[in-house]
């Protein structure tokens, strides 16, 4: 059965929170000159109002794209940066939980199923079968983000990312991760100039 394993369980409570721990927003970038640098943006809280770090890993290989396998290609730098990180109890990823209401898996269904965590996958574009994204609006943008999750209900998760620190359409802990995979410069240096 497609997604068998990988779906969410559609009879948790909600009001979901996380425990104790670290939160992670993670994003992964190819390079030029061939495999991928993965970013994690670690945080103490839920929504990223308290960011306590930041770390990177390059990963020298990644499998080519192939469609429909993209998790291939991106769970070998998310396993990179995020291995010996202690107390992980919540992962937001840049893309799908998983690609349709039955529950076939995306990028967060195949982390939650790999670290054993709540996944909160946020796209900025809609994925045309992915009619069950829960669409947000965030600060003064027009144009929604679509969340989905798995370990967690998908209402929780987008009430989530509706409360994340950040003023603009893109929670600021990925836009963080997005430009820390980019360029590979910690916050400090990134504020500061490179040299």
């Amino acid at each position: 059965m497609p997604g068998a394993g990988f779906g969410h369980p559609q009879h948790m409570e909600t009001g979901w929170r996380p425990e104790s721990g670290v939160c992670a927003a993670v994003d992964v970038h190819y390079l030029s000159a061939g495999g991928a640098r993965a970013a994690a943006v670690l945080a103490a809280d839920p929504c990223f109002a308290d960011v306590v770090a930041e770390r990177t890993a390059v990963v020298p290989q990644v499998a080519p794209y192939r469609p429909g396998e993209f998790y291939l290609r991106e769970l070998p730098p998310l396993r990179a940066v995020l291995d010996d990180l202690g107390g992980l109890r919540l992962l937001v990823v840049d893309g799908y939980a998983d690609l349709d209401p039955g529950g076939r898996p995306g990028l967060g269904a195949r982390a939650h199923a790999e670290f054993g965590i709540p996944v909160i996958g946020v796209a900025k574009s809609r994925f045309r079968t992915a009619t069950h994204a829960v669409a947000v609006v965030r600060g003064s943008s027009v144009r929604p983000l679509f969340v989905t999750a798995a370990g967690m209900p998908g209402a929780d998760a987008a009430d989530l990312v509706r409360r994340m620190a950040g003023r603009y359409r893109l929670p600021d802990a990925l836009r963080c991760a997005d430009t820390l995979a980019r360029t590979g410069l910690p916050a400090d240096r990134r504020a500061h100039g490179s040299g």
